[in-house]
């Protein structure tokens, strides 16, 4: 980044040149009187000390002539004795030639000639934003532009490192020959590097990727093969590797309670009957009822039928910026409280001016082979011991463990059927021959009556219950993954695969209505991974 004094239309203003990036330009224009210029294809401000001091305070860094714009009565007259960047007239024989990152920045004056050159080199394009073409900084194309244009060059520089924002409040500078990694609280991956085709080529092939065009990183879902394959790469490319993880504390607000409120409203009636008439699950109607009561009490001075699209605005902006809550929270609150306005209450639908937040996509946590067993060894009660086995070896979701029967256990044809699973679907999955001895001393010892695992008096099991159950199993047996008990789930879809299983078996076993959902697990196996020999670890040189 750079400061120069120029003359521009009559007037002495400062220029300030850097490649393009949209935060710096929003910072330059809380400068009085900043304005952007087509001719020069450069932001320019008032040339004084004022205005250039409070430049210097927004970007310490910022390269300028020492003592170039100090404000002094006799200025007007004596312009020639500060060096005074030439105008664009004057510029007009020379070619000024940057390098930032993966990007090649070309300013010359036109000529069809040239423009043919450019056009000629791959994915060249021209920038009527700055006035300047821009050329991939592919291998080769800054020696094309070297010979090309010769002596004609006024002006190359190469900038070695590269400025990053990290995060809302934190400035990172990186070499050219950098990765920085940064695993985010979200669990994805962030990536910052400058250009790099293989790397570019690899993180394209990963599930669920996304380029910030904005902030110019690569954003992955976290699992310990992707970090494996991009380290591999990444060092094959002599590229220095930095791994970070975002500080998981944050302050955050809580949400309302019946001791928060004097006249804590619970949900209405006409609410929870119409989910039951339209057949919502018994999860999904158990979730919207805590979203909409949430809701109703945030105002619980008003009306619920008085309250409109502006507080229903404010409501979800007190989510994101005061309650921090994740993207899934975000919109299942949207979709409770549509439900009344829409449903309940019989209003048009409509679209509220709320931005949908685009959930973040991740791979799920799994326990390897070696965890699970000292999972296991660890139960000591049966009860829990068949809980934690059948989810594991039958690949069943939480919702589908508490709805089995007695009846839904086939031990002849050694399967468990699955009833009214997600999406209202039947399913048959495997019994395995371990766990049916263990169901066998369970169900003596309990004797249970309807429900395969029961509570007290004989009602259903609680998911609450099955929860604690498998924290306490993960906390004994010292596991430190972010897991839960769907992990369990995860880690049968994934031993499946690893153990050589068609994926078209484990979608049926596993109740997935996508194929695509089921090919998750091939991006979280780190099976055989040791065995693959480095291509370049075969090379002789």
């Amino acid at each position: 980044m750079r400061a120069t004094k120029i003359i521009h239309r009559g007037e002495h203003r400062i220029q300030v040149d850097f490649p393009y990036n949209q935060e710096i330009a929003g910072l330059i224009k809380q400068i009085q009187d900043a304005k952007w210029s087509k001719t020069l294809g450069a932001w320019h401000i008032p040339y004084g000390e004022s205005a250039f001091n409070q430049l210097k305070k927004l970007f310490p860094k910022m390269e300028y002539l020492p003592n170039a714009f100090v404000e002094k009565p006799e200025e007007s007259k004596l312009i020639s004795s500060i060096a005074v960047r030439p105008t664009p007239s004057q510029q007009r024989k020379g070619v000024s030639v940057q390098v930032i990152g993966r990007k090649i920045i070309l300013k010359l004056p036109k000529n069809d000639r040239d423009t043919r050159f450019i056009v000629s080199l791959r994915y060249s394009r021209w920038d009527p934003k700055q006035f300047c073409w821009i050329v991939p900084n592919y291998p080769g194309n800054l020696e094309l532009i070297n010979d090309y244009f010769k002596d004609r060059i006024s002006e190359l520089i190469i900038h070695e490192e590269l400025e990053v924002k990290t995060s809302t409040d934190a400035q990172r500078t990186l070499n050219a020959n950098e990765l920085l990694i940064i695993k985010t609280k979200t669990g994805r991956l962030k990536l910052i590097f400058g250009f790099n085709k293989a790397l570019s080529y690899l993180l394209k092939k990963m599930p669920f990727h996304s380029w910030d065009s904005v902030n110019k990183w690569w954003t992955v879902p976290f699992s310990e093969k992707i970090l494996n394959e991009i380290t591999v790469t990444a060092k094959a490319q002599n590229l220095a590797i930095l791994f970070e993880e975002e500080p998981t504390t944050e302050n955050k607000v809580p949400r309302i309670t019946a001791f928060d409120v004097a006249n804590y409203r619970q949900c209405p009636d006409e609410y929870i009957l119409k989910l039951k008439e339209l057949r919502y699950s018994a999860s999904t109607i158990k979730s919207y009822k805590g979203l909409f009561e949430e809701f109703i009490n945030y105002y619980h001075k008003y009306d619920i039928k008085t309250i409109d699209e502006k507080m229903i605005i404010a409501f979800m902006q007190y989510l994101v910026i005061e309650r921090k809550v994740s993207t899934s929270y975000q919109n299942q609150s949207i979709n409770a409280i549509k439900f009344y306005y829409e449903r309940v209450l019989g209003g048009h639908r409509k679209i509220y001016l709320v931005e949908r937040p685009r959930k973040e996509k991740t791979l799920p946590e799994v326990l390897s082979e070696e965890e699970l067993v000292s999972v296991i060894q660890k139960i000591d009660n049966i009860k829990h011991k068949a809980v934690v086995l059948l989810i594991y070896s039958a690949g069943l979701r939480l919702s589908e463990l508490i709805n089995l029967r007695i009846k839904d256990i086939d031990s002849k044809r050694m399967k468990v059927f699955v009833q009214q699973a997600k999406g209202r679907k039947d399913r048959y999955t495997l019994l395995s021959k371990k766990v049916l001895p263990v169901l066998r001393d369970y169900f003596r010892e309990y004797k249970p009556k309807e429900w395969l695992f029961e509570g007290p008096q004989g009602r259903q099991y609680s998911a609450s219950s099955v929860q604690s159950i498998v924290k306490t199993a993960y906390k004994r047996a010292g596991i430190k993954k972010k897991v839960s008990t769907h992990s369990l789930r995860h880690s049968f879809g994934t031993h499946l695969l690893e153990n050589g299983t068609d994926l078209r078996y484990i979608q049926s076993l596993m109740g997935h209505a996508s194929s695509k959902t089921t090919e998750i697990y091939t991006h979280i196996t780190t099976k055989g991974f040791d065995q693959i020999q480095n291509p370049l670890d075969k090379l002789d040189f």
